[in-house]
């Protein structure tokens, strides 16, 4: 599932994931995805990368409702949804669910 190349280097690879959660179909998901992107991606592990980029890979109509928990969100991507919409709603002035 990862769109990496052996010539792709880390750097690289987070710059595109980066670029890719601020560039969304939806501006509500670009402001959600990319300060996440911005505050937690250079931290995270390759597996946890590995998930970003899977949950990149979901339609922003799907991911939003997953991330207000307008619905709930699939088990491959619900604790990497919990996070960032906890981060999102810590951003906005909104409680934690």
């Amino acid at each position: 599932m990862t769109d990496t190349s052996p010539a792709e280097t880390p750097d690289i690879r987070l710059r595109r994931l980066r670029l890719r959660a601020w560039r969304r179909g939806t501006r509500e998901m670009d402001l959600i995805l990319g300060p996440w992107a911005d505050a937690r991606l250079a931290a995270l592990a390759p597996g946890a990368l590995d998930r970003f980029e899977a949950l990149l890979e979901e339609n922003d109509q799907d991911l939003y409702a997953w991330t207000t928990g307008q619905m709930p969100a699939p088990g491959a991507h619900a604790e990497l949804l919990s996070e960032i919409g906890n981060f999102a709603r810590t951003r906005f002035g909104e409680r934690e669910r």
